[in-house]
């Protein structure tokens, strides 16, 4: 909610759903390539959740039996060309979906992080903290993202569910260091290029 705020956007009553090509992913110790097409990239720091067992309609009461594993991740977003898509009412598949604008952090196994929404995560950018927040702030827990996707989408071993942000969202510059934490998480840390 405070991101949405913070983004001058509304606050949604369900989940907001957008796709990243499998060629936006990087693994930890990456290195984030900043397209010639953006002059504004930012980061946005998120829990991200993996599905183990997937299926259709998963109720919410049953929808972390589905999450195999968490991990740290990043969600990157060229804003200039979302903010045109978005003036022009287009989709925003090419503003977040950049070769290297999906970072993920080694994996958690689910059961060895407990709650995940009592979860602290914070994001670093060259030392300086950027983004700090809890995941029991998240507008939507897991369960109930995990829920309302599969109702939209059948879920397959393997999918990624990158949940959102904190407030605190900003540009990234080449030669910066990201540094993601979060309780009980591997960290994860790419450099900007």
């Amino acid at each position: 909610a405070a991101h949405a705020a913070e983004m001058g956007s509304d606050v949604p009553t369900q989940p907001m759903v957008f796709l990243k090509p499998s060629t936006a992913l990087i693994p930890d110790g990456g290195e984030i390539v900043l397209p010639p097409q953006s002059q504004e990239v930012h980061h946005e720091l998120e829990l991200v959740a993996v599905i183990g067992t997937g299926g259709k309609d998963i109720a919410e009461a049953d929808a972390l039996d589905h999450v195999a594993a968490y991990a740290l991740g990043l969600d990157l977003t060229a804003r200039d060309i979302q903010a045109e898509a978005k003036k022009k009412g287009h989709p925003w598949s090419v503003a977040k979906g950049f070769d290297t604008f999906a970072p993920l952090g080694p994996l958690a196994d689910a059961a060895s992080v407990g709650d995940p929404q009592a979860l602290e995560i914070a994001l670093t950018v060259d030392g300086e903290t950027r983004q700090q927040g809890t995941t029991d702030r998240m507008m939507f827990s897991i369960a109930a993202l995990v829920s309302y996707v599969s109702s939209v989408f059948t879920l397959e071993p393997g999918d990624l569910l990158y949940t959102g942000t904190p407030e605190g969202v900003g540009p990234v510059e080449a030669g910066q260091t990201l540094r993601c934490t979060g309780t009980g998480l591997p960290d994860l840390t790419v450099t900007v290029r």
